[in-house]
């Protein structure tokens, strides 16, 4: 551009009078938004300094319910547990996902109808999942019916009563439930690759899956931040799941924070040291997520 161009472009620019109107559009949301999310956010860091029980007024004690939850073994059970959950289901819901996307991107009959059948896990109530499933798992259940048939003996594995597979058995439910929701998004990206880079990838000699390696995951890491980001925050706020299918039994062996947290708020009612649970489960959360965008940089997307 000319510099007397941009200065003319200034000029305009300088005449212009300030305009109102988009804030205005922009005010209901920042409302809602301010009565939802940022006040139960502050209300909540409030309310970790005091002793409330919803009955009478907030009683400030400092930092004693932090002190308290440092000395909580229970807590770090369920810390734990979550970790737990972190560590096995955000793998399986980074990479299966990108897996099925690439199946089910290609050009095949009825490949509409098998994009269905995957993401109908996610339409699921989680109430009708956790209840179906519980039945799968039962010592009676379709699993141990099927192994039975493959081992030719009868098998009665406590999926859901034993402390050792309880997680794991609940943790499959989440990832169940979760791929067809990340296969969607991954699908996304896949359908932005131009056709031509794999041509002249076929060309060069890549071709199957190694295209893939040399192409699509390069392309695909924007994508692959975004499903680690949010997979990562999920695991560490299993709830539903774990509180339909076991209660955090056996032996608190499935119990997570966010469970935790509600037995505190809403069974014990000791709504200050539940908050201090949320307030330190948010900056758990948070370093995940800065780690995830340290370790997974966008910009080594290879071009």
């Amino acid at each position: 551009m000319q510099p007397n161009a941009k200065l003319n472009l200034k000029k305009q620019n300088f005449g212009k009078k300030f305009s109102w109107t988009p804030y205005l559009f922009l005010l209901p949301a920042i409302a809602f938004l301010c009565l939802t999310s940022f006040l139960p956010v502050f209300q909540a860091i409030y309310l970790s300094f005091t002793n409330y029980d919803f009955v009478g007024s907030p009683e400030f004690i400092g930092w004693k319910n932090y002190l308290n939850l440092w000395k909580d073994q229970t807590f770090w059970k369920t810390l734990s547990n979550t970790l737990t959950y972190l560590i096995f289901a955000v793998p399986s819901l980074v990479i299966l996902p990108l897996a099925l996307a690439i199946l089910v991107n290609q050009k095949l009959r009825s490949i509409k109808f098998f994009r269905a059948v995957y993401y109908f896990p996610v339409i699921v109530s989680v109430v009708v999942a956790g209840i179906a499933w519980k039945w799968v798992y039962a010592e009676n259940g379709l699993l141990n019916y099927f192994l039975s048939i493959i081992s030719w003996q009868s098998v009665k594995i406590p999926w859901l009563t034993d402390p050792k597979t309880a997680i794991f058995a609940i943790i499959a439910v989440v990832i169940w439930r979760g791929v067809g929701y990340y296969m969607v998004i991954y699908l996304a990206g896949l359908q932005a690759i131009p056709a031509d880079l794999y041509e002249a990838a076929a060309i060069d000699g890549s071709d199957g899956w190694q295209k893939h390696w040399d192409i699509t995951i390069p392309l695909m890491q924007p994508y692959i931040i975004l499903v680690a980001v949010i997979s990562s925050i999920g695991a560490m706020k299993v709830f539903e799941e774990v509180y339909i299918m076991s209660q955090g039994g056996p032996a608190n062996s499935t119990k997570t924070v966010v469970y935790y947290l509600y037995d505190k708020g809403f069974t014990s009612l000791e709504m200050g040291y539940a908050s201090a649970i949320g307030v330190f489960l948010f900056l758990i959360i948070f370093v995940v997520s800065i780690l995830t965008f340290k370790f997974i940089n966008p910009a080594q997307t290879i071009s």
